[in-house]
């Protein structure tokens, strides 16, 4: 396939081998995997999950479910608060999956236990200090909550459910510990009073560098199948285990200003950054594409800005002579969740 717009470049090896570390990670811990599907968004890379013996899947939203079950996923859970207004759709999954959803209100509970026509899993989700969503561990709505479960036909009880957003601005392998000695100690609690529930976990950072997972019954990553510049920097990974880069073609050059400009903005890219103390702004790192592979980021080289369709690559002058305007070149996503979903259509697997 021949590029003229900006395309997701996937390299299955790599893709591969990070399944195949975290697989080996839960079973070392004797964790359910339940990977999260949100990140590739693809079926292609979900038979590769397949073929490695994964049968259980999280995915964030309904129609992400129900792009899953119809290419045979039938165990998924819904890691993101139920959103009511789509329980036609929920009762129609709840028919034909195994489904389990996730909620921290028992108004939603309420409403379930009422209008589900199928049975439905429900976690609850508990905050341990992100602050997104989800209810303090010692909230008196989680026994209001299971109370509810327990009086109706259709919604069952299955635990509790977390993600550590923290540790995606943590730095390095130390303080994603502490991360975690904090959420297990707040999970005690829980697991003491309330023995028989699922403890399902998930955040890459940690199951990546955390050697002991075994308080955890369900793992649940999902950035770790491609990895990204923000998971490189929080020490997650290697600048070899990065599985994605997005191939872009050159469409100006300033060498006054060293700047080589690519089709792939942020409509590409997503806007997300790394910045340091020294107001550096980084959007991406630069490779060199050959036969649709890359190597380790070229010295100097890296996306300063970002437009909704132009993409702004401060590069060395020796490096910038080498590309003219038709060439093509590779970014490093900051964000690999984001950038995907952003060119759901537009993919190579290599």
């Amino acid at each position: 396939m021949k590029i003229s717009k900006p395309t997701l470049l996937i390299d299955r090896y790599k893709v591969a081998s990070n399944i195949d570390k975290m697989i080996k990670k839960a079973a070392e811990a004797g964790c359910v995997f339940r990977p999260h599907f949100k990140t590739h968004q693809s079926k292609e890379v979900g038979k590769i999950f397949r073929e490695k013996g994964v049968n259980e899947i999280t995915v964030s939203s309904v129609s992400m479910a129900e792009y899953f079950a119809e290419d045979g996923w039938n165990d998924i859970t819904i890691a993101f608060p139920c959103n009511i207004l789509e329980i036609y759709s929920i009762n129609n999954l709840a028919k034909e999956v195994e489904l389990n959803l996730m909620t921290d209100s028992n108004f939603t509970g309420d409403f379930l236990s009422k209008n589900l026509t199928s049975k439905c899993g429900l976690f609850i989700k508990i905050d341990i200090g992100y602050n997104r969503s989800g209810l303090e561990y010692n909230s008196p709505e989680i026994d209001e909550i299971i109370k509810t479960c327990e009086q109706s036909n259709n919604l069952i009880f299955k635990g509790f459910l977390t993600h550590d957003g923290r540790n995606y601005s943590a730095i390095g392998k130390a303080e994603i510990e502490r991360n975690l000695v904090e959420a297990i100690n707040i999970f005690k609690r829980l697991k003491q009073k309330y023995p028989g529930a699922i403890f399902s976990w998930g955040d890459t950072p940690s199951c990546s560098l955390v050697e002991d997972l075994g308080f955890f019954d369900e793992l649940r990553p999902g950035n770790f199948v491609y990895y990204d510049v923000m998971q490189y920097h929080i020490g997650s990974c290697s600048l070899d285990e990065i599985a994605v880069a997005v191939a872009c073609p050159v469409v100006s050059i300033n060498k006054s200003r060293s700047e080589l400009v690519v089709y792939g903005g942020a409509v590409h890219l997503s806007k997300e950054f790394i910045a340091a103390d020294n107001n550096f702004t980084l959007f991406g790192y630069v490779v060199n594409i050959e036969n649709n592979k890359w190597l380790n980021p070229i010295n100097g080289a890296y996306v300063a800005r970002l437009s909704q369709e132009h993409g702004i690559i401060k590069m060395p002058p020796k490096e910038l002579e080498k590309f003219k305007p038709g060439d093509i070149v590779g970014i490093l996503p900051i964000h690999s969740c984001l950038t995907a979903n952003l060119l759901p259509d537009n993919y190579i697997i290599v």
